[in-house]
């Protein structure tokens, strides 16, 4: 969680108006049919016309762009609605068929968005809950259940929403329409075992946009050489993750096929809210690795949520077919869940 989120265009918004910048965000908060930007995704603009970002893939981020200056004069959010059934109300549309709406408005308060920037570090998710009439934010942690029941039970229901599919919503109460923005930690593989099947493991989490994490005290294994775009933590298991925030995003692979590596590394996964926990191993060998976390004090139940052997059944062989096997079902275990 200590690494900058590369997609936080708030956090964008907050380093251009420390720089004395005027600022306007654009935010997509709802879409129908083809469009080529999802929900959530966001634009900053300054008050030279320069910008970052994407709410459209480059069709309509010329009339964004226009209409955010003129949002920093007054200050008035403004809603957008872009599609192919518009006419000439714009001089932009969609050429894919679907429909946009957005959102653009003045940024926030540098105060908000230190604030938001800090929680973004604590938390593996928060929910900006923008009042689309007036531009005003409420920020939620949504790891905590404590703040969520100080909330009136529509936000809450909504936050929970949010949270549990992972996207922002759009909704309507009393009259005045909210945005719920999700955001979320990136999603995080750590790996135990510097071992040959997480050379190819570590390279498909990379490019299915985790953050990887191995973990390994054995010098030899961990060689940078062998995982030059990885970060590798030299420590047991144990210790290291400790250490660490291992939270709803977190999948965690113990590979090493050593209890004294795998086991205290599966006791930590299992403790945490981890969404997958996998081990490596044979039927017999998770068979006796179930046994000894059970003597460990874990129930049946806890352990159950090790998927091993672990990977889906794809007849792997090879250590580049065993990773597919694992990242396939990891991926499963986060979209299907």
């Amino acid at each position: 969680m200590g690494k900058p989120h590369t997609d936080d265009m708030y956090a964008k918004a907050l380093e251009w108006q420390s720089e004395g910048r005027t600022v306007a965000l654009a935010t997509v908060i709802a879409n129908r049919g083809s469009s080529p930007r999802a929900v959530g995704s966001q634009v900053v603009i300054d008050d030279k016309g320069l910008f970052e970002g994407s709410v459209s893939g480059g069709c309509l981020e010329g009339v964004v762009i226009t209409e955010g200056l003129e949002t920093m004069k007054t200050g008035i959010p403004r809603r957008l609605f872009f599609g192919m059934t518009q006419g000439d109300r714009w001089e932009a549309g969609l050429a894919c068929g679907g429909e946009v709406e957005i959102v653009v408005e003045k940024a926030p308060a540098v105060t908000v968005l230190r604030d938001l920037a800090a929680l973004r570090q604590e938390c593996s998710g928060i929910c900006v809950v923008t009042n689309l009439a007036s531009g005003a934010k409420t920020l939620v942690k949504m790891d905590s259940c404590e703040e969520a029941e100080a909330l009136a039970s529509w936000m809450r229901d909504s936050v929970a929403q949010v949270r549990a599919g992972e996207r922002s919503v759009l909704l309507e109460e009393e009259g005045v329409s909210y945005f719920f923005h999700g955001l979320f930690a990136p999603l995080q593989l750590v790996i135990i075992g510097a071992v040959h099947i997480a050379q190819p493991l570590a390279r498909m989490a990379l490019l299915t946009g985790y953050q990887v994490v191995i973990i390994d005290p054995r010098q030899a294994f961990g060689a940078k050489e062998r995982f030059p775009d990885t970060e590798i933590i030299d420590a047991w298991p144990d210790e290291a993750l400790q250490d660490m925030k291992i939270h709803s995003r977190t999948a965690l692979v113990a590979l090493t096929h050593d209890p004294k590596l795998d086991d205290p590394a599966l006791g930590e996964a299992l403790r945490s809210d981890a969404f997958y926990v996998g081990a490596l191993g044979s039927r017999k060998t998770h068979a006796a690795r179930r046994e000894r976390l059970e003597e460990a004090g874990f129930t049946k139940e806890t352990i159950e949520r090790i998927h091993g052997p672990v990977g889906l059944p794809i007849g792997a062989v090879t250590p580049e077919e065993i990773a597919l096997s694992i990242m396939a079902q990891i991926t499963a275990k986060h979209r299907l869940r």
